[in-house]
Order: structure tokens, then C-alpha cells, then sequence
């Protein structure tokens, strides 16, 4: 049972920490190596003095509703972090996780959510941009589509995971 707990721990807290880096992070799109973009700004490279000038993203709803759909995500995830540590105390012998497992079931949802709008309407965030067909997915949009399933398997995980002495 301990292996089992201190493995669910370590899940949950690598998966907070994917959460993480995908939400801050700075390249959900690349041109190339000099210019990309995140959820919150579009950033060049100035070859002159070798630093990174960056302005915030122009607002668009679908980048309002990924920062926010991201934002839940994150805190979902801590709060059922926060929960399963309550239980792990809480608990009586047998009981489920329930709670946790619907908290972090909905963290995986927001994600799925984020990302699928993100793929869709990538177009009308990156309107002002250049040309969509010069650049690709940056490596936090791929680790925001990896959280997904660990968040959903994770979340099934918890609701069928009975406390123990």
C-alpha cells in the first residue's frame, strides 16, 4: 500500500508539474528559432542583443477562454492534490477517493477543453501573427495534450482507490 500511495503521489505531482509548463510556458506555436508564442505573449528574438522582446498576445475570446480553461485546470489539480492529502487522514478504512477523482477528472476536461479550442481556432489567436503555414506546435501545447490523459486516467484512478491500513 505504501508503494502504491507514494506512486500516486509522485503521478499527481508530475502531472501538476506538466500542468504547470504547459500553462506558463512560451511556445504553444513557433515560427522558427527566433519567433514564438505562448498563451499570454508573442516573443522575438533580437539577434543585436540576444534577448527575448516580447508584448502580450492580442485578446481574442478563444485565447481569453484557453487562459482561463488552463488557469481552472492548474487549480483543479492542486486543489484535488490538496484534497487526496486531507483523505489520506480523513478517511475512514475503505472509504473511495471520490472527491479527489472528480477534481482531478475536471482538471482533465479544462485541459481537453483549452487544448482542443487552441487546435481549432488557432487561426483566429494568431490572426496578426504571420503565416500560420511557416510555423508548428510549440512543445507546451504537445505537453498541455499529454496532461490529458494523465489527468483522466489519474482521476479514474482516484475514484476506484480505497484507503487501506
Amino acid at each position: 500500500m505504501a508503494f502504491l500511495l507514494i506512486f500516486i503521489t509522485l503521478l499527481h505531482v508530475f502531472i501538476l508539474g506538466i500542468l504547470f509548463i504547459a500553462t506558463l510556458g512560451e511556445s504553444w506555436w513557433v515560427w522558427n528559432s527566433t519567433e514564438r508564442s505562448d498563451l499570454w505573449y508573442n516573443c522575438r528574438l533580437d539577434n543585436g542583443t540576444q534577448t527575448w522582446l516580447c508584448m502580450s498576445s492580442k485578446e481574442t475570446e478563444w485565447l481569453q477562454a484557453i487562459q482561463v480553461l488552463m488557469v481552472v485546470s492548474a487549480v483543479f489539480c492542486c486543489i484535488s492534490f490538496l484534497v487526496f492529502l486531507g483523505q489520506l487522514f480523513i478517511l475512514s478504512k475503505g472509504g473511495l477517493f471520490y472527491l479527489t477523482g472528480v477534481c482531478q477528472a475536471f482538471a482533465g476536461l479544462t485541459t481537453f477543453s483549452a487544448v482542443l479550442i487552441y487546435t481549432l481556432h488557432n487561426k483566429e489567436i494568431l490572426q496578426s501573427s504571420k503565416k500560420l503555414s511557416s510555423g508548428h506546435y510549440g512543445h507546451c501545447f504537445i505537453l498541455a495534450w499529454v496532461c490529458v490523459p494523465l489527468l483522466m486516467w489519474s482521476g479514474i484512478m482516484y475514484i476506484y482507490l480505497r484507503k487501506r491500513e
